[in-house]
């Protein structure tokens, strides 16, 4: 018995009408899409995509834009400092002045009397008499000189000893490492010069 052929028509006409049939759209029901969102990517919050214009707005495009960026904050950091310096604000003082530990070792040294702040007007009353041929007032001016050594000696001496022991029972398991070199530079600063400025009073315990 012989199949029955197909009619060639009828294969045609069946593909040619599967090709022509549009594919269903799958939707999402449970999240609409905005008509300017990129395809297939959720709607960005209003948050976000404000955040994301202010961080495009704000990325310098070129490099003297970000070399003129960086010299605007370093000018602004530097300002801070400078008034941080004057008034004690914690925050924005240069790294070797910061710290609870810092900020105690120069209150220590403030609130004494330091011969070694001293140090420079009687260096230059010394070298002027020095300077006068006189011998009387040249022996005088070496003998002040070795004075005011070894006074200036003594009483580093003796701030750093009781400076010591006074981070040691105050901040026992902090970083303590050249506070006392860090007071005993203070020292040789007048009072009115000193950087931070001197937050507390002579005679005034810290």
């Amino acid at each position: 018995m012989r199949p029955h052929p197909v009619p060639l028509d009828f294969v045609f006409r069946s593909r040619s009408k599967e090709e022509k049939a549009p594919a269903s759209p799958v939707t999402d029901s449970k999240q609409p899409r905005d008509p300017q969102a990129p395809k297939g990517r959720p709607t960005p919050k209003r948050s976000m995509a404000q955040s994301q214009r202010r961080s495009v707005t704000n990325t310098p495009t070129t490099r003297k834009e970000a070399a003129k960026r960086q010299r605007d904050e370093r000018r602004t950091q530097m300002a801070k400092q400078r008034e941080a310096l004057a008034s004690g604000d914690e925050r924005y003082l240069p790294a070797r002045d910061k710290g609870p530990v810092r900020k105690f070792a120069r209150d220590f040294v403030d609130s004494r009397f330091n011969i070694a702040e001293y140090f420079l007007p009687l260096a230059v009353i010394i070298l002027v008499l020095s300077m006068v041929r006189v011998p009387q007032l040249q022996n005088i001016a070496l003998l002040l000189w070795l004075f005011v050594i070894v006074l200036i000696i003594g009483d580093s001496i003796s701030t750093a000893f009781r400076l010591k022991k006074r981070l040691a029972e105050r901040f026992p398991s902090e970083h303590k490492k050249g506070a006392v070199f860090y007071a005993l530079m203070r020292t040789l600063q007048m009072r009115r010069l000193r950087l931070p400025k001197p937050q507390v009073k002579r005679g005034e315990r810290p």
